[in-house]
């Protein structure tokens, strides 16, 4: 009896999947079905076709789009099959000197014209509307075909089973058996169709990755610009100044050393302390660029370290000693010291766990705070750089953050090494 109920509740839900699967298929045919009913109905002069033709040109190119995502999320939703779209992105709209817009491919009066401009001139050039068009023609005559089978079967079941005719009954029978029998089935054919024809080509996918890299090397410049900058503050700032008056009173000293040796000794007892700050300062910028204990001892011991310093109560638990390429260990090191800080200064936390494991694909470290939580990845922000940094590596980061708390912070690393 239970099995019985699980299939006819199958039965039920697989037919209304094949009738969405069939309404959403056969949009674009039913836009073209409508373009040649008017065109009949204007009397089929020499030129009337013209009108419903371009219309239907225009409603396919604008239906492809949407079709197509559609058919991705309920791929995602009923199977679990991930297809990505993979559509070019507009890139920024940047005002020149001369008053005029420029949007990557032509000069507009405003920001407005410009990115109006610059949205078809890109959705037009993507190889991705060639792919979309194709599926639209191809889908109908596929997935829709197969997807209409069960209702297709019930409208006969409706129809025979109502008529006086015993052979229409027999039809109408047959109508429901076939409805019943395919309605679990039929809708499955839209997989293998949306795999096939929407996954982006290796083109497509080796241009996004080209797009991805040029953004990433953009952006590893950027920072590395910024990153000699602060350097050179810091240098101007602190030990070069403190060691341009270790020199000055050394001078100074060396004048008083015989009219005033106790003057002469309170200066070299000034520019001692002095040089003990430089040295300080300049071991503290040389942690700030790569801590030697992440070069001597490896991630897991500096990250030990940096819990150690952070006014966190912070836990660390790891894997065996594992040693990876500097750059990764770099990266994974001061990912974890941005995330303890953000939950210092923004999640106002507490406590935090760090848990530092590999898996058969790379390693993942993850950080947890008990803070008020509310993180989220912004333009500019930390965690948007953190998120550059390791998708150079091609790495991600998940940040789920509720407000309320707790954060929960995932970084991953490919890493062939381990």
């Amino acid at each position: 009896m239970r099995q019985l109920v699980s299939w006819v509740a199958s039965a039920c839900v697989g037919f209304v999947r094949a009738c969405v699967v069939m309404v959403v298929s056969m949009l674009v045919p039913a836009v073209w079905a409508a373009a040649v009913a008017l065109w009949i109905w204007w009397g089929g002069g020499p030129w009337s076709w013209t009108a419903p033709f371009v219309w239907a040109c225009i409603g396919t190119l604008a239906l492809s789009r949407p079709v197509c995502r559609m058919v991705r999320s309920l791929v995602a939703k009923w199977t679990g099959t991930v297809i990505p779209a993979v559509y070019r992105q507009a890139g920024p709209v940047t005002q020149m000197s001369t008053g005029y817009w420029w949007n990557g491919y032509s000069y507009e009066r405003t920001s407005r014209d410009a990115r109006l401009d610059q949205r078809w001139r890109t959705r037009w050039r993507d190889p991705a509307l060639r792919r979309d068009l194709r599926f639209t023609a191809i889908a109908p005559v596929t997935a829709g075909v197969v997807a209409a089978v069960p209702p297709a079967g019930a409208a006969a079941a409706i129809f025979g089973l109502f008529q006086p005719s015993p052979a229409m009954r027999v039809a109408g029978v047959l109508g429901a058996v076939v409805a019943v029998a395919g309605a679990p089935y039929a809708w499955r054919a839209v997989e293998p169709v949306a795999v096939r024809f929407l996954r982006p080509s290796p083109a497509m996918t080796l241009a996004d990755r080209v797009d991805e890299l040029t953004a990433q090397r953009a952006d590893t410049t950027i920072a590395q610009a910024a990153e000699i900058r602060r350097i050179e503050r810091d240098l101007h700032d602190g030990a070069q100044a403190r060691l341009v008056a270790l020199g000055l009173s050394l001078a100074t000293a060396e004048k008083l050393m015989e009219t005033d040796p106790d003057q002469a000794k309170a200066l070299m007892r000034e520019a001692r302390a002095g040089a003990t700050t430089s040295l300080t300062e300049l071991r503290e910028l040389v942690k700030g660029i790569n801590p030697p204990v992440l070069n001597e001892r490896g991630l897991i011991d500096a990250v030990r370290a940096l819990a150690l310093d952070s006014p966190l109560e912070t836990a660390v638990s790891a894997d065996v000693q594992l040693r990876m390429d500097p750059p990764i260990e770099s990266a994974l090191y001061f990912g974890v010291a941005e995330l303890l800080t953000n939950a210092v200064k923004h999640a106002h936390a507490t406590r935090a766990r760090i848990t530092i494991a590999r898996d058969d694909t790379g390693i993942v470290v993850q950080v947890e705070d008990n803070g008020r939580g509310g993180a989220d990845v912004r333009a500019g922000g930390g965690l948007a750089g953190l998120h550059r940094r390791l998708a150079v590596f091609d790495g991600t980061l998940e940040i789920t953050s509720p407000a309320g708390g707790p954060t929960h912070a995932r970084m991953m690393l490919p890493c062939a090494s381990l």
